[in-house]
């Protein structure tokens, strides 16, 4: 027989997944478009009835239904040549998944145009929503887009006078955390070394360095405060003009990572032993550089994923309806230390 004559099999319906998971056509939709909860163990079995029948949701159907399209648009600015941009982008998909929605997503590359002609591309896609994300926590102008679209921002916040929902780090909390892991190791000259960066994330890091190094009674005078660019190289002029001195400090806390790798660099310029002689603390948890450093970089991570998750289901809730308001500006998530090899006790001297 001639398979092209074949009978074509008839798309599966939604009477039939729900025949077959024991609930009603009205459950089997709730599970798939995400409009209402549905039980984990119900939701499961809806799922495993549909792949058992080869069920596809119809969207176009649903869309025209909801007015809804199932897709929501991701723009970044520097996505393809920042490491953790994965990381948001995966938690924003992993969230998405959860309720139905596909993400779609572009980068700037850092230019306003190009991001201003992403958004109105994506507007046209009729995406149900926008997800504006930054690679650094930094302050972001208001973009032309219709006032009943929704948008979140992600890692950044709005500039003064937009009323907007937005997530960020919180900076000074992740400050915090450095400088109490090398506080409980018994340092008591310490060193920050900042960016040259006005961003908020340079400016939050120092509120938290200050505020613990005060409450435990250590200044941060000028010759313990270095800022220069955040890279490699700035970190390695800045360990310079930290270490090279008689009276140099026992511990540094830095930026970011990158700073930090910098800085231990000087330091063996400098033929200092990193922890024996200097203890060294990076922001970012940045892969590869935090764990393949020798010795590996004690670290502060960055809620990357999670920044993500909550950008999309804080959107989701705003298309749905469903949002309670957020007051006291941008949500802030907390960071984690990530204990590696770069700090011990300070050396007697």
């Amino acid at each position: 027989m001639d398979e092209s004559a074949a009978p074509r099999r008839s798309r599966s319906r939604v009477s039939e997944v729900a025949a077959a998971a024991g609930v009603s056509p009205t459950t089997v939709s709730h599970a798939f478009s995400g409009a209402r909860a549905v039980n984990a163990e119900t939701r499961e079995r809806i799922f495993a009835a549909a792949r058992e029948l080869d069920y596809v949701p119809d969207r176009i159907a649903s869309s025209l239904r909801t007015r809804r399209t199932g897709l929501i648009g991701f723009v970044g600015d520097h996505l393809a040549t920042t490491p953790y941009a994965g990381r948001i982008i995966e938690g924003a998909r992993r969230a998405g998944l959860e309720r139905d929605v596909l993400l779609l997503v572009g980068e700037s590359g850092g230019d306003a145009a190009a991001e201003a002609d992403l958004l109105t591309r994506l507007v046209a896609q009729r995406v149900d929503g926008i997800l504006l994300s930054r690679m650094f926590h930094q302050r972001v102008r208001r973009p032309e887009l219709p006032e009943a679209l929704p948008l979140v921002l992600v890692d950044a916040a709005p500039e003064p006078g937009w009323d907007v929902d937005a997530v960020v780090p919180d900076e000074a909390q992740i400050a915090a955390l450095a400088c109490e892991r090398l506080l409980r190791e018994g340092h008591r000259d310490i060193a920050y070394v900042g960016t040259t960066d006005t961003s908020r994330a340079a400016r939050g890091r120092q509120i938290g360095v200050r505020t613990v190094l005060g409450d435990a009674g250590i200044p941060l005078g000028p010759d313990r405060l270095v800022s220069d660019a955040s890279d490699a190289p700035g970190g390695r002029r800045a360990g310079l003009t930290l270490l090279s001195g008689r009276s140099r400090p026992t511990a540094v806390i830095c930026f970011n990572d990158q700073i930090a790798m910098g800085v231990m660099q000087a330091a063996a310029r400098l033929g200092i032993d990193v922890p024996a002689g200097l203890s060294v603390v990076g922001i970012d948890d940045l892969h590869p550089v935090a764990d393949a450093l020798d010795p590996a970089l004690t670290t502060v991570a960055l809620p990357h994923e999670e920044m993500g998750r909550w950008g999309m289901r804080r959107l989701l809730d705003l298309i749905d309806g469903s949002a309670e308001a957020v007051t006291g500006g941008p949500h802030r998530l907390p960071g984690w230390l990530v204990d590696r090899e770069s700090v011990a006790a300070p050396a007697a001297r």
